[in-house]
């Protein structure tokens, strides 16, 4: 099902949306909070009622503030993280209910390449990699997506991969041959030693053919090859969505490629393609790097202002709870905020040319499995007619075999319409509204599931995720935004292009390098 203004407009004429049509459905409408970031736009804050020191003030406690709190503990350096809502994480939070534990919005992490070495020491830490063999890591069985991982809904029966194998035309078979020929030519390139592609995508090639593709789109790319196999076109716009929440002719070629050819996971015992996942997603590995550090979190706090004071910086936030403002007096300041937020917080920041997707999560309380013709279920399961992403099965790595009540984490990209137009069409829909629709498309995929339904919670994400379109990953704005103005240093997601977890970890862990490293000898 396609969503649009005039598809849910529609739908309460046809009784999509009719109250009546069926019975209210418990849940509740959650996301990102919004009332908090509004205030920060409109201002109007108290000023300062209580002064406080520390040597670092982190911004932000989602991936990269979190990375950036561990490197300052180890270094044994002073901190405070600043967090604006009632708990850390950022878009890797999760929740739970009485029947699973379900994550808000990211859900796995690959197994990492070689060269993503802090990934690799912080899954050391975690106990998640439990020892290596062969110059390889070992991983924690129980941590890795259990088998069978994807399945697709496709011509009425469910088959085992994401990947389209059956009712193939010669145009269909000749153009993904030759796609994935050249993505495997990709990953297996090299230049100077460095990949083609890298996570962090900061080790990749610098070669001049290979930053070009960044200043063409995917669909242009794909049309200068001469494919045009509807299947194939299927299969790279939902790698699009799935990774960056955007239409492939807005998603720039070497970030397409770089879904296909980046990853080149490294393990000893298990295959390295395959994902490390948990009941609540990487809720599981942003609770654990929180844990550590909870003594220097203070959440529920709105930063309104960071400035720089002498050879230091100064950091205000309002604490909600009590209604009064706090002056932080630090030696140095992490923004690990999205750029759009620390444009707000520091003056001279400009955040033009970042353009954020939204994105609509659902998580839906079933009282059993879901099934289907054909392939049994998976841990990801994807129909090729709906403009969803799909549902993941928050109980898939359990041990147990009995069939019962489960959480399904339902995914959706805005996509189809501009960024600003679909924030808006997100926060007009009710509660109700976006239950029947999660509800209607997920009955469209898996009809066993009438009745089944018992609860639908949605979180909404109005900037889930940075767009790379054609241009960003290695222009201007994203290279300039990321370099540190001492004692101000940066750390983001959206300061890659892409938005993933090993990018926010490897730039919250340079930021804090850059800080220690300004504080040591006040040069970053």
């Amino acid at each position: 099902m396609r969503l649009t203004r005039r598809t849910l407009i529609a739908g309460a004429a046809a009784g999509l949306l009719d109250g009546c049509a069926h019975p209210a459905m418990p849940g509740t409408l959650g996301g990102a909070d919004m009332t908090r970031g509004h205030r920060l736009r409109d201002g109007g804050f108290p000023k300062p009622s209580e002064e406080r020191r520390t040597d670092v003030v982190i911004v932000g406690g989602g991936v990269a503030g979190l990375s950036a709190a561990w490197a300052l503990a180890d270094a044994g350096i002073g901190f405070r993280l600043l967090e604006l809502e009632d708990s850390t994480g950022g878009n890797a939070r999760g929740g739970r209910n009485a029947v699973s534990a379900y994550p808000l919005g990211a859900h796995y992490l690959p197994i990492p390449n070689p060269e993503a070495t802090r990934v690799i020491a912080l899954l050391e830490r975690l106990g998640i990699i439990t020892g290596w063999q062969g110059g390889k890591p070992l991983f924690d069985p129980y941590q890795v997506v259990s088998d069978p991982e994807e399945r697709l809904l496709r011509l009425g029966r469910w088959q085992e991969g994401l990947m389209p194998r059956v009712a193939l035309d010669e145009r269909d078979r000749h153009d993904l041959t030759a796609f994935f020929a050249a993505m495997k030519a990709f990953r297996d390139r090299r230049d100077d030693g460095k990949p083609a592609f890298a996570i962090p995508i900061a080790l990749s090639s610098s070669a001049a053919d290979l930053r070009a593709l960044d200043r063409i789109s995917m669909t242009e790319w794909l049309d200068r090859q001469g494919w045009r196999s509807p299947v194939l076109r299927a299969h790279i716009r939902y790698a699009c969505r799935d990774d960056y929440g955007t239409e492939p002719d807005q998603v720039s070629a070497w970030a397409g490629i770089h879904y296909f050819a980046g990853r080149r996971g490294a393990a000893a015992d298990v295959d390295g393609d395959l994902v490390l996942t948990w009941p609540d997603g990487n809720a599981h590995l942003t609770r654990a790097m929180a844990a550590r550090v909870r003594s220097s979190i203070d959440t529920g706090r709105i930063v309104w202002r960071v400035a720089r004071e002498g050879d230091g910086v100064v950091v205000d936030s309002y604490d909600v709870a009590s209604g009064h403002s706090t002056r932080w007096h630090a030696r140095a300041a992490i923004l690990a905020t999205p750029r759009f937020v620390t444009a707000r917080l520091v003056e001279g920041v400009d955040a033009t040319g970042f353009r954020y997707a939204p994105w609509v999560v659902a998580n839906v309380t079933v009282d059993r499995p879901p099934g289907g013709p054909g392939f049994d279920l998976a841990w990801d399961n994807v129909s090729a007619t709906s403009e969803s992403l799909g549902y993941v099965v928050a109980n898939h790595q359990s041990l147990g075999t009995a069939p019962g009540p489960t959480v399904l984490t339902w995914y959706m990209p805005l996509s189809k319409m501009a960024p600003a137009s679909a924030r808006r069409l997100m926060l007009e829909r009710s509660l109700a509204e976006w239950q029947r629709f999660v509800r209607d498309d997920l009955l469209a995929t898996n009809p066993d599931l009438d009745g089944a339904i018992r609860r639908i919670d949605v979180w909404r994400w109005g900037h889930a995720m940075i767009r790379p379109e054609p241009g960003f990953v290695w222009g201007e704005a994203r290279t300039k935004a990321a370099e540190p103005r001492p004692p101000l240093f940066f750390a983001h997601s959206d300061l890659s292009g892409i938005s993933i977890f090993e990018e926010a970890h490897h730039h919250g862990a340079v930021a804090a390098e850059q800080a220690l490293a300004w504080l040591k000898g006040g040069r970053a």
